[in-house]
């Protein structure tokens, strides 16, 4: 199965090229740095480093705390950190600029071609594979095996959709996951979903989300105030991470909350920087006075929407809200995390497509800290609703970051996971 699977890989290769070149339009990133993507970079200059792989910019701000917790252990050590994105790629240039080129390594991981793999594995001599969330590429995970490299899938989730996805390619996916040292699933209903899909049960271990370890900048909340300060006393609320066909409904829920309180102001963040022009150019065309976040510009009394078209800063732009909308939820998305405007003590309110974070949007709307709508009529209502409910915004607050004090030490049970694989194989 595995070299049928090579075979259609092989073939789709050039309309994967043709696809990366055509985002490339928009994002000009995308356009560089090929050769890393099959395999080609000077070797690292340390061997036996510790290799942590998030694709993109999500699964490196979840990845974060691990990584600095692996780089206090022993700053001494290589680490070897892998996107796919270069979303991903920039924050993790970011986050560690002070120690990249030093003990911190970056190179996109290549696609998973045999060849590929084995030049990447040869230049990078990993002694820990650990892979952020649920990525299954059955040759590099053959590969990593065959070299005895111990992997390690982290912070693992796996949705009923995904699972039914795999479902169908059953003896490779069983075939895959056999070959995965330890999965630390998020979640039961993940764990059992593995396990169904063939993976060793005493292989996979429930460590709970990383992402309820999250760790807020000293001065968000600060940094939060004084932009809202720009703002004036109006009311304010965030759609974080919008996609195409989501910002249309946001927009409209926008119009009836300004009906209630027509001072109002929309912070509107796309998923995507390659579509913040996209989020400016629906905004002219449905006449909302607008403002970018790059512009330095003041809003005045009359703009409506606040397009944050930055990167890293969606954190700030919830510690500057009332109320916090998480986008892909409006459309078949799956949605995104959560846990970020709970932290914040943010009531959240989310659409119906929750599929990637369904157990903890579940916990969050049972204690009271989310409400799911199903449409925009409802998202404008709620939003309403709650800018004006000042008592109802802080108790919905103050039960979302319970949840996430309770919920946090998966971290702590992750780290012990590593640990003890990195021993072994010291041995």
């Amino acid at each position: 199965m595995r070299q049928l699977y090579t075979l259609v890989l092989t073939l789709l290769t050039p309309i994967v090229l043709l696809r990366l070149a055509w985002r490339g339009c928009k994002a000009r990133d995308y356009w560089r740095r090929w050769p890393q993507r099959f395999g080609f970079f000077p070797a690292l200059p340390s061997e036996h480093c510790l290799w942590i792989h998030a694709v993109s910019f999500g699964e490196v701000q979840a990845a974060a705390p691990l990584i600095r917790h692996l780089l206090n252990r022993a700053p001494e050590q290589a680490l070897l950190i892998t996107t796919t994105t270069p979303t991903g790629s920039a924050h993790v240039q970011r986050l560690f600029s002070s120690e990249l080129g030093k003990t911190v390594h970056h190179v996109y991981l290549p696609y998973d071609l045999p060849g590929s793999v084995q030049r990447f594995l040869r230049r990078t001599r990993p002694r820990l594979a650990i892979m952020v969330e649920t990525e299954i590429w059955p040759n590099l995970f053959h590969h990593c095996r065959d070299r005895q490299i111990p992997l390690i899938v982290a912070n693992a989730r796996l949705s009923q959709r995904s699972a039914a996805g795999y479902a169908r390619f059953a003896a490779l996916t069983r075939q895959t996951l056999q070959n995965i040292t330890t999965i630390a699933a998020q979640d039961h209903a993940s764990a059992q979903r593995f396990i169904e899909l063939g993976a060793t049960a005493g292989a996979v271990q429930i460590t709970g989300s990383i992402k309820f370890d999250i760790e807020l900048a000293p001065n968000i909340k600060r940094a939060g105030a004084a932009l809202r300060r720009q703002w004036g006393t109006r009311p304010v609320w965030v759609a974080a991470s919008t996609h195409p066909g989501e910002e249309e409904q946001v927009l409209a829920a926008h119009r009836h909350v300004q009906m209630v309180l027509p001072d109002a102001l929309l912070i509107l963040v796309p998923r995507h920087p390659e579509r913040f022009r996209d989020a400016e150019t629906l905004c002219h065309e449905q006449r909302f006075d607008s403002v970018l976040r790059s512009s330095m510009q003041s809003c005045s009394a009359s703009t409506a929407v606040f397009i944050g078209d930055s990167m890293g800063e969606l954190m700030l732009f919830y510690a500057a809200s009332d109320v916090a909308f998480v986008g892909g939820s409006l459309v078949p998305i799956g949605g995104h995390n959560p846990i970020e405007p709970a932290a914040l003590g943010l009531p959240i309110i989310t659409g119906p497509h929750l599929f990637n974070f369904a157990e903890i949007s579940q916990t969050l709307a049972t204690a009271g800290a989310a409400r799911q709508i199903e449409n925009a009529q409802q998202l404008g209502e709620s939003i309403a609703q709650l800018l004006q409910e000042r008592e109802t915004r802080h108790a919905m607050g103050e039960q979302g970051l319970k949840i996430v004090a309770e919920n946090r030490g998966a971290l702590d049970r992750l780290m012990a996971l590593i640990i003890h694989h990195d021993k072994r194989d010291k041995k």
